[in-house]
């Protein structure tokens, strides 16, 4: 076999090896939809009554609340909104029509934590209550357990490589040592 098909053979390898498995549903095709952002998403957390719908959305200490009407699922303007997060209080702001911005004094811990929000707006007003499950280790191990593979892939391509680099420097090695022994 010529060594530089051999070579091209086996980069070819070590290339598909290390490219990702593509993403596909049960059947194993994936009708042409787009794939899904990877890593892990924003904890979030939700409340819902006849009146209102409210979604709050927890970065780090910022505080994101969207409130929409649960009639017709649009934002709700100009109304008065009053959060209570793990029992502390958080002052929230306008930012838009139907979003709200506050920061929490500190960063939440992990665990199920309760969440109330008391909205006035112009003749309605209700009190909502929901929960907020922060579970931030389980999906920091998820993005380790996902990460291996590839490493894992790359590495027996890089050993397939080095192995057929050995392999043609003995045979160049061998060449050369039977021209110099048949001109002799």
């Amino acid at each position: 076999m010529n060594p530089r098909n051999m070579l091209a053979g086996l980069g070819l390898v070590a290339a598909v090896c290390a490219m990702p498995a593509p993403a596909a549903d049960e059947h194993g095709h994936d009708h042409g939809a787009p794939a899904a952002p990877s890593g892990p998403a924003l904890p979030r957390f939700s409340a819902v009554s006849e009146v209102f719908e409210l979604v709050g959305v927890v970065n780090g200490k910022q505080l994101t609340v969207y409130l929409d009407s649960f009639e017709n699922n649009a934002p709700v303007k100009d109304a008065k909104v009053e959060l209570e997060i793990g029992g502390a209080k958080v002052a929230l702001q306008q930012h838009a029509e139907g979003q709200y911005e506050g920061a929490l004094a500190q960063e939440l811990k992990p665990g199920v934590i309760a969440v109330t929000a008391s909205i006035v707006a112009g003749k309605d007003a209700d009190l909502l209550a929901g929960e907020l499950d922060l579970h931030e280790e389980a999906a920091a191990h998820d993005a380790r357990k996902r990460g291996w593979p590839q490493y894992a892939a790359w590495a027996t391509g890089a050993v397939l490589v080095l192995a057929a680099l050995a392999w043609l420097r003995r045979r160049a090695a061998g060449a050369q040592r039977a021209r110099v022994g048949g001109e002799a």
